[in-house]
């Protein structure tokens, strides 16, 4: 079999699950854009394709990953046509989509199943949807992304294979098409697979609500935004936003993101204009960065 997943962090956690559980066993193909932000396009089409890879591309310029990574969603074309081409020469061989509660995952599903109704009655999906998981503590718990859950887990989770059916097949394509007419540049999750398209601003309240008047290392501005944050998306995108609520007033940056986490502060109008030094850890390099997670 192949596994399928939208997160790197995903991915590393189901390499573990193959240790605890042999009959996991399989090659992992790992989907890197995040489709639940920034504009869409459909799989023929080149100038849509296009104006997505230069919005991302200006947004990556302003980061901080500048330096030492490349743009995510480069890698996904080829991605797709080396599974493609695997299936095709091993036609006994499945595929099994994996999808935490998110929309991250529900979009990148949606941006695949497009793309490969010819596999129909090979390929499977496994939907962590309002499903309970015990914790490495004991507790009971409602995963919003794979990562989540512990490896022995996913003995449990393996369980909710099943086929993507004919139906969906015809129907789920759709809703990519829907979303690229749509053409928002945000994504949410309502519950089950329903995607609502949403405007630029939808984080802006999270990102104010974190701030202060006392200026924080961006490393730190950011651990605090998504630490409060219910519904979550990648630290690009929350860089670009900030730079927008910058230029309208709404906060202040000082410095140059671009050249590092803790090379700009960032607060809201009205107080000092330098943040004391200190480590400002955050979590970026963890579950949700890039917009990978």
């Amino acid at each position: 079999m192949i596994h399928l997943v939208f997160q790197p962090a995903d991915a590393d956690t189901l390499r573990k699950a193959m240790e605890v559980d042999e009959t996991l066993q399989g090659d992992i193909v790992e989907i890197k854009d995040d489709y639940a932000v920034g504009p869409l396009y459909l799989a023929d089409d080149a100038e849509p394709w296009q104006q997505r890879r230069d919005w991302w591309k200006g947004l990556w310029e302003q980061s901080p990953y500048v330096a030492g990574e490349s743009l995510p969603m480069v890698d996904d074309k080829m991605t797709l046509h080396s599974l493609m081409r695997t299936l095709d020469e091993n036609p006994k061989e499945e595929l099994w989509i994996w999808m935490g509660q998110n929309a991250h995952d529900v979009c990148g599903y949606y941006w695949l199943i497009a793309q490969i109704q010819k596999y129909q009655g090979r390929v499977f999906v496994l939907y962590m949807n309002n499903l309970p998981f015990i914790n490495e503590k004991g507790g009971i718990f409602y995963p919003v992304y794979l990562f989540e859950i512990p490896p022995a887990e996913y003995r449990k989770a393996k369980k909710l294979c099943r086929k993507v059916t004919l139906s969906e097949m015809e129907v789920d394509p759709d809703e990519w098409k829907r979303l690229c007419q749509e053409n928002t540049r945000v994504r949410h999750l309502e519950g089950g697979k329903k995607i609502v398209s949403k405007g630029d601003d939808f984080f802006d309240a999270d990102i104010l609500k974190a701030l202060t008047k006392e200026p924080q290392k961006g490393a730190k501005a950011m651990h605090n935004i998504l630490s409060k944050m219910k519904v979550k998306t990648g630290d690009i995108f929350l860089l670009w936003r900030m730079r927008v609520l910058h230029e309208r007033g709404e906060l202040v940056i000082t410095g140059d993101p671009a050249k590092g986490w803790k090379e700009f502060d960032v607060r809201l109008p009205g107080g000092a204009s330098i943040a004391p030094e200190s480590d400002g850890i955050s979590n970026i390099e963890q579950g949700i960065t890039n917009n990978e997670g």
